[in-house]
């Protein structure tokens, strides 16, 4: 029995008699290891969503890749994330064991790397069901994006600056919940029966199998040798006095539930958004803001091209300022003001000022 899923709590055993418990437990203890250490086997066979694979394919395939598209297809989906995470962190040297973002291992990875795993990688199709998963990848990887794009607008209210961390620990957060799935058949339906909110099912998973999925993913991720502050996240994101990043998951759980219709406790939702420095004039903003499109600030991944001069002056532009404004403010002549914007055009391969400020938005530099 692996040493991590040994180290797990079991259910106590229902006999009277002393030996007998003993030998019950032992028993016991030996088919829940069992179980779950095949579960956590079975997830090396975990499938990518299709057309996420395929994308990855196409970007790492361009004549120019870029770095951030890149990314963002990778967090699309659960597969992908544990697979270049998982490569990332083998890679000898100073960063072996230590790469905690998508973002950090696509920069360590060569782009014939990440196509080869992709490559490899087993894919799912929402109109091709697998025998062993079913549905689950879908159902699993529609909760994990939307919890990662709570989180997301969460850490932008806050101001949190592992944003690209917290991508992975979001997606990730639920990946004990597949091993329970697979090493009992009754879980979740059976398990949660009559539970609504996180904190209800996360306390039945206790009371039912001794275990709760956010330890049991926490152990996955060790397993995997992803870096501590990733598992810890994962391990800590339903405690009740959950703090830092494992907080931010936490709430972006609830809201994830809340903004796909289902139950959870406001009293709960106020109280984590304090832990992290939210109140409800802010909370109340985030709960707006997440059935729309993303309108907050984009990730800067792709290294920016441009002076820090001119990034201020494109910045200005945005704004709607005029030549004068801009030179006015910088204290520089509006010739100077013209250059800069020449060589801004020429750096991003723009033709005007919107296409400039566009190309730069989009790719987080302002």
């Amino acid at each position: 029995m692996n040493s991590a899923t040994a180290a797990l709590p079991t259910p106590d055993a229902a006999s009277t008699s002393g030996a007998d418990q003993a030998g019950s437990q032992r028993h016991h203890n030996e088919g829940h290891g069992r179980r779950l250490t095949a579960a956590f086997e079975a997830l090396e066979a975990f499938p990518a969503l299709a057309e996420s694979r395929n994308r990855l394919l196409r970007l790492v395939s361009a004549d120019r890749v870029s770095t951030s598209d890149v990314v963002n297809a990778v967090e699309s989906d659960v597969a992908l994330v544990i697979a270049v995470l998982r490569l990332g962190n083998q890679v000898e040297g100073k960063t072996r064991g230590r790469v905690e973002s998508v973002v950090q291992a696509v920069e360590l990875l060569s782009p014939e790397a990440v196509q080869s795993l992709a490559t490899r990688a087993r894919t799912f199709d929402f109109f091709e069901r697998s025998s062993v998963w079913d549905a689950a990848p879908e159902r699993f990887r529609l909760h994990g994006v939307a919890t990662q794009r709570a989180a997301d607008r969460l850490a932008q209210e806050a101001e949190y600056e592992h944003r690209d961390r917290l991508m992975v620990t979001a997606l990730l957060h639920d990946i004990g919940k597949l091993v329970l799935m697979h090493a009992y058949p009754g879980y979740p339906q059976q398990v949660h029966a009559g539970a609504r909110t996180p904190e209800e099912r996360i306390h039945r998973e206790r009371r039912e199998l001794g275990v709760d999925h956010a330890l049991v993913g926490g152990v996955l991720a060790r397993r995997w040798g992803l870096p501590k502050s990733v598992a810890s996240v994962i391990e800590r994101h339903h405690s009740d006095d959950a703090t830092g990043e494992a907080a931010f998951v936490r709430l972006a759980d609830m809201l994830a539930h809340y903004a796909q219709g289902g139950a959870v406790s406001p009293t709960e939702l106020l109280r984590c958004a304090r832990v992290i420095g939210l109140g409800p004039t802010e909370l109340r903003s985030v709960m707006y803001d997440l059935p729309y499109p993303t309108s907050g600030r984009t990730r800067q991944i792709d290294p920016c091209p441009l002076s820090s001069r001119e990034v201020e002056v494109l910045k200005r532009l945005s704004e709607g300022k005029v030549y004068k404004q801009i030179a006015l403010e910088l204290e520089l002549s509006t010739s100077t003001v013209r250059t800069h914007l020449h060589n801004i055009y020429g750096k991003l391969g723009a033709v005007d000022r919107a296409q400039a400020v566009l190309m730069a938005t989009e790719r987080g530099w302002l």
